[in-house]
């Protein structure tokens, strides 16, 4: 006689939905979103189909849309004229700057959503980089400190209520919890890019931003991918700097990290569905080689079982419909 039967809990969908361990809904997501000048403009972006870089005014009709559908929060990343770049990113910390007033226009006709706001010099930035460049090609670490400071300020003034430094310079989280405090906004989140790794992952992304480097690559300040330890560490450190949230980017092949970061702490942990992830089931579902509703929700179930809180993804909109069926 055959006394286990794992297959009973299997054998209805009634059963399965009682014993399943995780669930994924539309309070799990944070939808990417990339905002230019101008008005009424919408530009695709060809490596990640279905999503567009959006005028303010376009924007504005994406977030509410998202809001509507049970999204949130969203995350603003600006795509500028290289003209509006040099190599101190002055642009980032203009308070009248296209990032400042997209921030400032989505919280006007959106109050309730959360506004995530990344804060690297890369979009602005002559050179490419995250930090500041030195004459030699080293990306100077502690110089870069007070620019990343300057412009999540002008960030929070704007209206983000949660800042994500993506730079992965050290110390920022803690010079950058300072610097919003002494300006009196102690209520700002960081959403620390605690453990961001050097990811070939990232290329469709810096298409719509056009913000690669213009020399040399970025693995002096983004982590070694064949590392795992070292997330822990990170992970120490930000937790300690004061950061409220935690994330490793790209997601889908960092499972492993994101459920050792889960083991170490307490704080919420973010994946970041990165733009090649969500580029490759594009693909192969374009071509009929997988079922991309399929795949997305599975992906997207598998950050919850590593043990996300919450997920950046460029599925959200898609899988929130799909959620909301």
């Amino acid at each position: 006689m055959m006394t286990y039967r794992p297959r009973r809990n299997r054998s209805s969908k009634s059963i399965r939905n009682l014993v399943r361990e995780n669930i994924l809904t539309t309070n799990d997501l944070i939808a990417p979103l990339f905002v230019i000048e101008g008005e009424n403009s919408s530009i695709a972006i060809d490596s990640m189909p279905g999503q567009a870089r959006l005028s303010v005014d376009l924007l504005v009709k994406e977030v509410v849309e998202l809001w509507n559908l049970g999204i949130p929060c969203v995350s603003l990343f600006p795509a500028l004229d290289d003209s509006k770049k040099d190599k101190y990113a002055t642009e980032s910390y203009n308070d009248n700057g296209l990032f400042q007033r997209a921030i400032r226009a989505v919280k006007e006709a959106c109050p309730e959503i959360l506004i995530m706001t990344d804060v690297a010099m890369d979009p602005y930035s002559s050179d490419g980089h995250d930090g500041v460049v030195a004459d030699n090609g080293e990306i100077l670490n502690d110089e870069t400190l007070e620019i990343l400071a300057n412009m999540a300020i002008s960030q929070a003034r704007a209206g983000s209520d949660i800042i994500g430094p993506s730079d992965m310079m050290d110390g920022r989280v803690g010079y950058i919890r300072d610097a919003l405090d002494d300006a009196g906004f102690t209520e700002t989140l960081i959403m620390s890019y605690t453990a961001k790794y050097a990811s070939a992952f990232y290329g469709p992304f810096r298409d719509a931003l056009d913000s690669a480097p213009k020399s040399g690559d970025k693995k002096t300040y983004q982590m070694d991918y064949a590392n795992k330890r070292e997330a822990i560490r990170e992970t120490i450190l930000d937790e300690q700097e004061g950061a409220d949230i935690l994330m490793v980017k790209p997601g889908l092949s960092y499972l492993d990290i994101i459920s050792d970061m889960r083991a170490n702490t307490t704080l919420p942990i973010a994946a970041y569905n990165v733009s090649g992830e969500y580029a490759m089931v594009k693909a192969a579902s374009e071509r009929g080689w997988i079922d991309g509703e399929a795949v997305m929700m599975e992906m997207l179930m598998a950050f919850k079982r590593a043990g996300c809180d919450m997920i950046l993804t460029y599925f959200a909109k898609e899988a929130a419909l799909v959620l909301n069926r």
